[in-house]
C-alpha cells in the first residue's frame, strides 16, 4: 500500500472557495486532489467566466495576453506535430477547448477529430472545424490504432479515471504514433514560490499534479515510453500573473513577469519548468 501524506492544502480560488488537500504519492512523485468531486458535481466547478479555455473573450489583461500568446503557441504546436513521422496526418485532440489548434492543423491538411466536454466551447470549436468536435462519450466510438498523433494540451490533469483514460489513449494510437501531453509541473520554481496560491494547482478542476517521474511511470505501466520532455516557457509568466491575483488581489504584472523570468532561469539548470510537454510513444516490442 502506497502511503499518501498531505503535501499542501489549497483553496479553489476561481469558483467555489472550498479547500482541498493535495496528497503526495511518493511512489509516483505525484499529487492527488482530495476529495475529488463526484462526476455529476465536477462540471459545476467549471462554471466560471474566468475559465479561459472555454471562451474566446478578451475582457482584461490576462485574457488579452492569453490570446496574444496563443497565436505564437499554435504555430509552435503545429511545427511540433509536423516534426513526427506520420502515415496519413490523422490527429485527435482531446480537450480541444474552442478548437484553435484543430483549426490550425486542419488548414495544414491534417484530418482532425476533437473531443470537448464543455458544450459552449464545443459549439465554438465546431464552428471553426466543420463540426469535427464531439462529446467525451464519442471516444468509445473511435477505431483502435487509428491516429498518428494524439494531443492533450493541459487536459490529462482534468481526467477523472486516469488509468482508464491512459489505456484508452494507447488503444486509439497507431503502433508507430505519437502522444503529446502538456501538463503543469509542481516541482517548478514558481510552484515552490507561490505554494497554495500557485494558480496551476487549480483545484478541484485539476485532479492530478504531475512530475517527470509520474508521467514516465504511468505510461510505462501501459508499455509506453517517454521519449522527450520539452519546456513551456510562457506558462511561468501566465501562471505567475494569475497566482499574484490569488495572493494579493491584483495581477501585479511587473512582479509576475520577474517571477516568471526567474522560474525559467532556474529551470535552465534544474530542468523543472512551470509546464512541460511530454512526447510518448509505444515501447518497441
Amino acid at each position: 500500500m502506497n502511503h499518501k501524506s498531505t503535501y499542501l492544502t489549497v483553496k479553489d480560488h476561481s469558483v467555489s472557495g472550498e479547500a482541498f488537500q493535495l496528497l503526495y504519492n511518493e511512489q509516483l512523485d505525484m499529487l492527488e486532489t482530495f476529495p475529488q468531486p463526484k462526476p455529476n458535481k465536477l462540471s459545476g466547478y467549471y462554471k466560471s467566466e474566468d475559465y479561459i479555455s472555454h471562451t474566446d473573450t478578451k475582457r482584461n489583461l490576462l485574457e488579452n495576453v492569453y490570446h496574444l500568446v496563443r497565436k505564437v503557441s499554435l504555430k509552435k504546436k503545429l511545427k511540433l506535430i509536423n516534426s513526427f513521422k506520420t502515415e496519413e496526418k490523422v490527429l485527435l485532440d482531446i480537450g480541444c477547448g474552442t478548437g484553435d489548434f484543430l483549426e490550425t492543423a486542419q488548414k495544414d491538411d491534417w484530418q482532425i477529430t476533437g473531443i470537448e466536454p464543455n458544450e459552449n466551447a464545443r459549439r465554438i470549436a465546431n464552428s471553426k472545424t466543420n463540426n469535427s468536435v464531439f462529446e467525451i462519450e464519442y471516444l468509445a466510438n473511435l477505431k483502435a490504432n487509428s491516429f498518428d498523433v494524439i494531443t492533450l494540451w493541459h487536459v490529462l490533469e482534468h481526467l477523472p479515471n486516469l488509468e482508464m483514460h491512459i489505456k484508452l489513449i494507447k488503444h486509439l494510437l497507431k503502433p508507430n504514433g505519437t502522444l503529446v501531453i502538456a501538463v503543469p509541473n509542481f516541482n517548478s520554481y514558481d510552484a515552490e514560490h507561490y505554494k497554495n496560491f500557485w494558480a496551476a494547482y487549480d483545484v478541484p478542476r485539476h485532479l492530478w499534479h504531475f512530475s517527470r517521474t509520474a508521467i514516465k511511470e504511468l505510461f510505462k505501466r501501459e508499455r509506453m515510453e517517454l521519449k522527450k520532455v520539452l519546456p513551456m516557457i510562457f506558462d511561468a509568466y501566465y501562471v505567475s500573473l494569475l497566482s499574484e491575483k490569488y495572493k494579493s488581489g491584483w495581477m501585479n504584472p511587473f512582479k509576475a513577469f520577474w517571477l516568471g523570468m526567474r522560474s525559467n532561469q532556474k529551470a535552465k539548470h534544474s530542468n523543472e519548468y512551470s509546464s512541460h510537454i511530454y512526447i510518448v510513444q509505444h515501447q518497441n516490442s
